[in-house]
């Protein structure tokens, strides 16, 4: 939990700035939400507002670590001025849209007005920091803390720091992250894509292969993971499965370690386009109409509730 005070900004109030503001409440800091479109009052309360229902469904989820509604609400403000934002503040959460040359001019604001131990941190999930912050005054500061969503069910957070980096300021925002619950983890270096999407993306690339060469159907697919690994990888990793499934991760290697690289060697890149894309996109429709795509993420963050729950019951 937080120091009574601590003061945390979250720049911008989309879905993950509104999701943001929730943890660090949950975590006990005081919140100011800035927005440039704040200039509209009417806009700073509507933000306002889908925060407090965030922390209502996350209180009756029972996701609020024993704080209460009232509690959490009383420690949320916004502001129109970023100077007035900034002001005090331990670590700031920046959540504008992923583009390169937005992030470069935000930071570029941040830095006139940061102190000089203020964590500064990147929603980005996509963006290496070096590109945006290599000319600032404070890049020694900044770091990347990319949240998966939505981020009071899927608490992994990835924090990856540019080459400028303060290992002090790593250690403060892994700190940090546990203080709100969530499970950081470090990206030692830049590369493409982090670790998250680079894991996502080789799955997506090889179910797409499976659809493609006709070994599977999109359905069959998606089943083998949601009635299959999944439900082993939310509680073990690939290295763990690897450690049990065997004696120990040398014996597996023995085992299976020639075969996995025959498989491998044959998981050529390959277009996310062309008749894939279209089977795969009528496989999707036909489960789930383009219509009823809020309705069943409605359904996804309930059932990832429920199982957020059960994970902190196990654990």
């Amino acid at each position: 939990m937080a120091k009574r005070g601590e003061k945390v900004t979250v720049i911008g109030s989309g879905i993950i700035g509104k999701a943001w503001a929730s943890l660090f409440l949950r975590g006990g800091y005081s919140v100011v939400l800035y927005d440039i479109v704040f200039t509209d009052t009417s806009l700073s309360q509507k933000a306002v507002e889908a925060v407090c229902s965030k922390i209502h469904v996350m209180n009756a989820e029972g996701l609020l670590n024993g704080l209460n509604v009232d509690d959490c609400m009383s420690r949320l403000s916004t502001a129109a001025e970023l100077s007035e934002a900034l002001q005090d503040a331990i670590y700031v959460q920046e959540c504008v849209p992923e583009n390169v040359e937005l992030k470069i001019k935000v930071f570029k604001e941040l830095d006139k007005f940061a102190s000089d131990d203020m964590i500064l941190a990147s929603s980005t999930s996509c963006i290496v920091p070096s590109k945006f912050v290599s000319d600032l005054c404070h890049k020694d500061q900044c770091i990347v803390a990319h949240p998966l969503n939505p981020p009071q069910y899927v608490p992994v957070v990835e924090i990856l720091p540019s080459p400028y980096t303060r290992q002090s300021i790593v250690d403060s925002a892994v700190a940090i992250m546990k203080r709100l619950g969530q499970s950081p983890i470090i990206v030692k270096k830049e590369t493409n894509g982090f670790i998250i999407n680079r894991l996502q993306y080789a799955l997506i690339m090889e179910s797409w292969r499976l659809v493609e060469d006709g070994i599977a159907s999109p359905e069959d697919i998606d089943t083998a993971l949601t009635d299959g690994l999944g439900l082993r990888y939310s509680v073990l990793g690939p290295f763990e499965v690897m450690h049990l499934n065997a004696n120990g991760v040398k014996q597996y290697c023995d085992l299976y370690g020639r075969n996995i690289e025959e498989v491998c060697e044959t998981q050529n890149v390959r277009s996310l386009s062309g008749e894939t894309l279209d089977s795969i996109q009528t496989a999707m429709e036909s489960k789930i109409p383009l219509d009823k795509l809020d309705e069943r993420r409605k359904s996804r963050d309930e059932k990832l509730a429920v199982l957020a729950q059960q994970k902190k019951r196990i654990n």
